[in-house]
């Protein structure tokens, strides 16, 4: 079996800061799926043929945003209200169409994700249109509804008109609660206006809120990061997102740095440290961890989107730049909006990348849903597989990355810092040591796992 040090991670006495060099990726995927060519008629052949997905879900994107993050490369178009106010007309439209489809009436939905950019951002009566149409879908009784966004603009008309269309779930992007860390990010509000809207969202318990916090910001140390973690548990949040600042081409960060006008920031070693100090003070507390990243307060948050895209669940797309899976094929809408309004006004495919279906889907879901909750059921995976992986886990476990037993594999403190990097060393493994005769493997049905606009609202 072949091994390499991005696959292992380095043996070192630290593991939690020198295993690898860096994350350079949100998320891992094995990749090299063939794209395929589908005209209008297989397209509208596909919305004929009923599911066959064991679990489904839906993302919308709404590619718009008032501000610029100093760290985000994702920002695709300004928050202009007319222009937000077409596409939401356009999208609720394309949403009604496919709703009616038999494709889409086949089987229920048991979530539903509006990400972006800055879905907050649009009017309220667009939200409202918008929560109608995603009624036409069948969704099951307990379908948890996500809406992305910020606290500033959402104001109470929102609010209530989120409620009553059905959303019970909102996500917001506050990354900092310091004051002058959110100014160099570019990030609207104070500290003291963030702690009281989160106050007033969350005094009566009528949705689940949750909110993102990176760390590694410029300007944020050790101190500014501990006020942040003690400031997201008082603040009545059900569950909170820590997510570790990359740095990206084509940033305002990274044009910041060019110029010499950056300061202080947490080096690589310096955030796993802040990771740590995040996590162990959560669950001192009682915050129970789902996932490498998050952690919930409370029961009432089950992050079930989230959890449904890592496995592999059929997630149907709808917006610009969207992307998801349909009949386990692999789907990605391009950005640009004129090319989507006109494709949608003449009844066409929006342009995209359509990709062959993964015969790996099944196993890789496997992999990597249990990898983000940070344990694998050995028990739960294909005949072979276990075996073929093991020289890998072995690996991971002499590096201090994870634990082996019988019965799973365990991420250790490490293991879920260097999540995403142990992810793609394990379909890196699998690309260089084929698992050739495992038996086992299942019917595609695979998402690759993009979550869209993911801590950059």
């Amino acid at each position: 079996m072949r091994l390499t040090p991005t696959m292992t991670g380095l043996c070192t006495p630290e593991p939690l800061k020198f295993a690898f060099t860096a994350k350079t990726s949100a998320h891992a995927s094995r990749g090299g799926a063939a794209p395929l060519m589908l005209d209008d008629a297989g397209w509208r052949a596909w919305w004929q043929r009923p599911s066959e997905a064991q679990e489904r879900a839906i993302y919308i994107h709404v590619p718009f945003c008032r501000k610029r993050c100093s760290f985000c490369n994702f920002f695709e178009n300004g928050a202009n209200p007319a222009r937000m106010s077409r596409y939401m007309a356009a999208l609720c439209d394309d949403l009604q169409r496919a709703a009616e489809s038999p494709f889409g009436q086949s089987r229920p939905f048991s979530a539903v994700y509006v990400g972006g950019g800055t879905p907050t951002d649009m009017a309220a009566g667009d939200l409202s249109r918008l929560a109608s149409a995603i009624r036409r879908f069948p969704l099951t009784v307990d379908a948890e509804l996500t809406l992305e966004g910020r606290l500033n603009g959402f104001d109470d008309e929102k609010w209530q008109t989120a409620l009553a269309g059905g959303f019970n779930r909102f996500s917001f992007g506050v990354q900092s609660f310091n004051t002058a860390v959110r100014q160099q990010a570019a990030r609207f509000d104070d500290r003291e206006t963030l702690l009281s809207r989160l106050g007033a969202l969350t005094r009566d318990d009528e949705a689940v809120i949750v909110a993102d916090l990176i760390f590694g910001l410029p300007g944020q140390d050790d101190a500014v990061w501990r006020q942040d973690i003690a400031d997201v548990m008082a603040s009545g949040v059900h569950g909170v997102d820590l997510y570790q600042l990359i740095p990206m081409q084509g940033t305002n960060l990274e044009r910041a740095q060019e110029k010499g006008r950056l300061g202080w920031s947490a080096d690589g070693q310096q955030r796993a440290v802040m990771y740590a100090d995040g996590a162990h003070t959560l669950e001192a507390e009682g915050w129970q961890r789902l996932s490498c990243s998050h952690w919930r307060r409370t029961d009432a948050e089950q992050s079930r989107y989230n959890q449904m895209a890592k496995r592999g669940a059929e997630i149907l797309p709808f917006g610009a730049g969207a992307g998801g899976n349909i009949h386990g094929h692999g789907l990605m809408y391009g950005r640009d909006l004129a090319a989507w309004h006109e494709a949608l006004a003449a009844g066409q495919r929006a342009p995209g990348m359509v990709m062959r279906p993964n015969p790996d889907a099944r196993l890789d879901g496997l992999l990597r849903g249990g990898l983000d909750t940070g344990w694998l059921a050995l028990s739960q995976l294909p005949q072979g597989v276990v075996s073929h992986l093991m020289p890998l886990f072995e690996a991971w476990q002499r590096h201090g990355l994870a634990r082996l037993s019988a019965e799973r594999l365990a991420l250790t403190l490490a293991g879920r810092f260097w999540n995403v990097n142990l992810q793609a060393g394990l379909f890196e493994y699998l690309r260089c040591n084929p698992p050739g005769g495992i038996k086992g493997g299942a019917k595609p049905y695979g998402h690759p796992g993009k979550m869209a606009g993911q801590a950059l609202v």
